[in-house]
């Protein structure tokens, strides 16, 4: 698992590599979203960034997470609302996702009965796998108690 140490050697040689400059912005972006934990969309980085930093636009934390997903230190994820969520890439470390279309949770898991069975299906079809996504949209079984429920739309 990657730390944000090493997320920030990783973008520095990217940086390096691209004859890009590191900044005070970049490295207090990088820091907040490895602090977010994951699954943040460019409006929760900026948030959160912007009590660090106040003069942090949009604009920015768009530009610094596309470099973020270019230097390898975080993934984009586009889920079924269409709206773009960066996670930390936490090195070769796989794990699928279950949404819940009440309250918009993302929690991630892994299966090892689930990969296994797709590699028995992808190997009767004589095929390899390279990647995939796996992602289960779900409705919370706790009704109104679940404290993540949003308020109903009128």
């Amino acid at each position: 698992m990657y730390s944000v140490i090493e997320a920030q050697r990783r973008l520095g040689l990217h940086m390096q590599e691209h004859g890009l400059k590191r900044t005070r912005q970049r490295d207090q972006l990088l820091e907040v979203f490895y602090e977010f934990g994951g699954h943040a969309s460019v409006d929760e980085v900026l948030a959160r960034v912007q009590l660090r930093m106040p003069g942090v636009g949009y604009a920015t934390v768009y530009r610094t997470m596309k470099l973020f997903v270019e230097a390898g230190v975080a993934h984009e994820r586009k889920f079924q609302d269409g709206q773009a969520r960066y996670e930390p890439h936490l090195g070769d470390e796989h794990h699928d996702h279950l949404i819940c279309l009440d309250c918009d949770r993302i929690f991630e898991f892994d299966d090892p009965v689930i990969e296994a069975r797709q590699a028995e299906i992808c190997s009767a079809h004589h095929l390899r796998p390279e990647h995939h996504r796996h992602e289960v949209y779900a409705r919370c079984t706790l009704g109104a108690t679940c404290v993540n429920r949003k308020p109903p739309t009128r």
